[in-house]
């Protein structure tokens, strides 16, 4: 599977933004067979960051969510930024 096809798209939100600032987590919708190591990896190579650990939701929409915090060395807000979410 493609990195592309693993991450549909960012998600920013209001409790999205402060977990951006708390907690150096992004959140994304991502492909629904894709696994943790998958989205790891796909994140780490798009936007060139670490990835610490990976947390998976299926939201009632039937969609998958990844909760995706980034080690101590990058800061998430950065990432937003280049994505234009934040």
């Amino acid at each position: 599977m493609d990195n592309n096809e693993i991450i549909s798209y960012p998600l920013m939100t209001e409790s999205a933004s402060v977990m951006v600032e708390k907690d150096n987590k992004l959140i994304f919708i991502v492909n629904l067979k894709a696994g943790k190591a998958d989205i790891k990896k796909a994140v780490e190579e798009l936007y060139a960051v670490k990835v610490s650990k990976v947390n998976l939701q299926i939201t009632s929409q039937g969609t998958k969510k990844a909760y995706v915090k980034l080690t101590e060395e990058y800061k998430a807000s950065d990432v937003a930024i280049k994505l234009g979410i934040l």
